[in-house]
Parts: C-alpha cells; sequence; structure tokens
C-alpha cells in the first residue's frame, strides 16, 4: 500500500480512462514466502488472477468509472537488506513484441540495476521513466552511506540514459538525470477528496469539524520520517507541552519506534497500520511530516486533500504542496514547534475548486501527458527498432557511446558473480520452477 504501488495503479486507470488507448499494468508477482514479508494484514494471494481480482475490487471502490486496462505480472523477489521487490529475469518479456510500443517505468532505476534482456530502448519506440523514490537520501543513513551514495547516484544516472528516453523527476529531491524534467504527475486517490468536500461542508454549516489534534501514517521504518519527528518531539518536550499525537503505521522498526516512544514525556500512542481514507483519520485537524527522504509525499497530498493542516520541512520534495494554504512549512526547531501550535490552534483554510483539481488524478494526468509528450509521440510515431537480444545483435551497438554501455551493462548483469557484486538477490538471473509455475511461464 506504498506510494509506489498505488501511483501506477491510479495512472494505468486514468490513461485509460478515455477509451483510446491500450493500457496494460505490469507489476510484480511474489511467491508466498516473499508475499509473508511484504503485504500488510496477513494479506497473501494462491494466484495472480486471485491478486488481479483484489487489486481491481480495490480500485473499483474507489474510482466512479470502469478502468479498462489489462494486468499482467512479472516475477519478484523481496530483498529483505534493501526492503524492496526487484525483478527477476527479463521482464521486458512480459509484453509481447507485438504490443510493445510505448513503455511507462516506474522507478527505472529500480527496475534496470540488474536487468539482463532486451534493451527497453530497443524493444519499445518510446520510454518514459518516473523518478518516485530518493533512493540516495535512504542509503546515506546506512553503514558508509557517503561512498554508497556516490556510487549509486553514478548506477542511476548510467541504467536511466541507457534504457529511458526520457525521465520524469516527481521532484527535486532527486538526483538529477539526463533528459529529465521535474513535473509531479501524481494525484490523489478521489475518495480522499471527497473526505476534504464533506469536511468543508461541517465547517460552513458551523459545525465543528477536526475533533482530534495532530497525527502521522507512514510505514514503520526510521528512513520515512519516524526519526526526525521522534528527535523533534523528544528535543522540544517542554515547548509542545499537552501535544498530543498519534502514529500509524507497520514495518520493521515498528519494535524500536515504540520503545522510542514511551522515553517521551508527551503523549504519543503507537498503533498498527490501516488505509489512511479509514474514518478514523477523518477528525485529525494537523498531519504531521517531517520526513525529508520522500520525493513527493503521497500521504501528505492525501491529508491536503482531506482538508488538514499539514506541517512538512521546508524541503524540495513538498515544493508541489506549498500553493495550498493549509501547507505550513518549516526551516528549523523552532520553526517545527512554532508550526505545529499554530496549526492545532487555528482552522483549516477550505480548498477552492481549482485546487481540488490540481490534487486530482485528472489534473495529473493532464501534466504526465504533456511533459511526457505522449500524446504526440502516438500521433507522429517514432521509428521503432528490432527487438533482437544483445547476444545476436550485430557489431552496430559499438558505434555509439550509449550502445556500448549498454551492452556493458548487459553483459556484466549475466553472470551470477557479477550480479551479487552489484547487489542483485542470488539467483535472480532467471524466475525459479515455483515462479514459472505460478505465473505459466515456459520452462
Amino acid at each position: 500500500m506504498t506510494g509506489t504501488a498505488v501511483n501506477p495503479l491510479f495512472r494505468a486507470a486514468y490513461l485509460a480512462k478515455d477509451g483510446g488507448r491500450k493500457i496494460t499494468l505490469v507489476i510484480p508477482w511474489l511467491s508466498l514466502k516473499d508475499q509473508n514479508l511484504v503485504y500488510p494484514n496477513n494479506t497473501t494471494f494462491g494466484s495472480p488472477s486471485e491478486q488481479e481480482s483484489y487489486i481491481r475490487q480495490w480500485l473499483e471502490e474507489r474510482i466512479a468509472f470502469i478502468a479498462g486496462f489489462a494486468i499482467r505480472f512479472y516475477p519478484g523477489k523481496f530483498d529483505v537488506y534493501k526492503r524492496s521487490i526487484l525483478p527477476v529475469g527479463d521482464i521486458s518479456e512480459i509484453i509481447p513484441d507485438e504490443e510493445a510500443d510505448i513503455a511507462v517505468l516506474e522507478e527505472p532505476e529500480h527496475l534496470t540495476w540488474f536487468h539482463h534482456g532486451k534493451r527497453w530502448k530497443t524493444k519499445f519506440r518510446l520510454v518514459i521513466g518516473v523518478i518516485h523514490t530518493n533512493y540516495l537520501e535512504y542509503v546515506k543513513r546506512e553503514k558508509n552511506g557517503k561512498f554508497q551514495a556516490f556510487l549509486l547516484k553514478y548506477i542511476n544516472t548510467w541504467v536511466a540514459s541507457i534504457y529511458c528516453h526520457k525521465v520524469i523527476r516527481l521532484s527535486a529531491a532527486t538526483q538529477d538525470y539526463p533528459r529529465s524534467i521535474i513535473c509531479n504527475v501524481h494525484g490523489v486517490n478521489p475518495k480522499f477528496l471527497e473526505i476534504g468536500k464533506k469536511r468543508f461542508e461541517q465547517q460552513h454549516s458551523s459545525n465543528q469539524a477536526f475533533t482530534k489534534g495532530a497525527y502521522y501514517i507512514g510505514k514503520m521504518v526510521w528512513s520515512k520520517g519516524y526519526g526526525e519527528l521522534l528527535k523533534l518531539l523528544h528535543d522540544h518536550q517542554k515547548e509542545l507541552a499537552g501535544l498530543e499525537v498519534d502514529l500509524y503505521g507497520n514495518g520493521e522498526d515498528s519494535d524500536q519506534v515504540k520503545e522510542a516512544v514511551s522515553k517521551l514525556k508527551l503523549t504519543v500512542r503507537v498503533h498498527p497500520g490501516r488505509d489512511h481514507a479509514d474514518p478514523l483519520f477523518h477528525d485529525y485537524k494537523v498531519f504531521l511530516n517531517p520526513s525529508t527522504t520522500d520525493v513527493v509525499c503521497t500521504t501528505t497530498a492525501e491529508a491536503l486533500a482531506m482538508g488538514k493542516i499539514v506541517v512538512c520541512a521546508n524541503h524540495p520534495s513538498n515544493d508541489f504542496f506549498k500553493q495550498f494554504p493549509n501547507c505550513r512549512t518549516y526551516d528549523d526547531d523552532n520553526g517545527f514547534v512554532e508550526a505545529t501550535r499554530k496549526a492545532l490552534s487555528e482552522e483549516p483554510v477550505p480548498l477552492t475548486d481549482a485546487q481540488r483539481y490540481e490534487l486530482s488524478w485528472e489534473a495529473a494526468t493532464e501534466r504526465f501527458l504533456r511533459v511526457s509528450e505522449l500524446n504526440r509521440a502516438s500521433a507522429i510515431g517514432m521509428e521503432k527498432k528490432s527487438s533482437t537480444k544483445f547476444a545476436s545483435a550485430s557489431l552496430s551497438l559499438w558505434k555509439n557511446m550509449e550502445d556500448t554501455s549498454a551492452y556493458l551493462h548487459h553483459l556484466a548483469l549475466g553472470f551470477e558473480a557479477t550480479r551479487k557484486a552489484f547487489g542483485a538477490i542470488p539467483g535472480s538471473l532467471q524466475p525459479d520452477e515455483e515462479q514459472r509455475k505460478e505465473l505459466g511461464l515456459s520452462s
């Protein structure tokens, strides 16, 4: 239920909304042992078709139209160390050559770090990468973080340049990429906008719309804002006396977060993660989000759509949100204290229709079509290259540096030893028999 899972689902639905495009959403399939590590609330699926039914039902409960797009699954594995789902084998094969036209790679660096197979820019006539995650910021927090971030920056640039024609960065919080443009092409689940309208009607009729104070929701790992928030609360307990905060989330660091909370004098309660649209959250007035690892935080957008005041860091990841009157940014600890106290003492400003639209997926899809030039590409066409495999490609690969670079990446990622050196999951060069059987792939 992370933004990197939910946002591509909504993008597929809204791109398919007018019926003028054939859209296929391709998502990872995890075997049961990995599902147990990743999916919330003990949710598991016995087959891809069962998971597809769940996804479509979840989506239908949130949008007011029938989304006519296809769903296919590629084999994936969960890397416990990286806390990420990574592709297994050549996932470009999931799309038949005769259907391969335009590819949107959500997290292109993530999908191509360990890619071994057809070159995306060879199989598809246009490849657009959408950068979701600030990997450098996460890596900096690990052991030898600065050195790891230095290497990762160049690896990300390398794979994005050889596999993508164009890159969209959701905000300036990410590293720069060749052929990139900054634009937030994400929207908000319509449910949150409906919640916000109801809150506005309550405010307008003089009823108290918000009866609870401050909260935060997010995957419960230190790097998702919990570290920053608990430090701020710890360091300013006196100035924030009387403040009550509820934290909602599941994650690998849950026990450590609970332990840190128990040492605070402030009233901070820790709860299991829930859907942000749950009625439980409707009455909260203030959303605290000091995270600086996000690119564009999905939960911040959702909180603004629900009509809440958001207190967040003055950081490039929050630039898009600054246009909304209920977004309160701060530069330092004292600014956080002041913004939090002020937010709790005031009422949110109702959003205008134009502001609501700016948060919607309709507006996000318009921005995506504009910056990707997808309609223009569809209209004028681009010369489609042959989809031959690298193994049978001619020496023309060496005619320019990019082709040479792509060939070297392909070559290096074809051996288990070098894959491990790059950080790939052992045995991820090809799907195992279990996944082949589950996905109906040929042996």
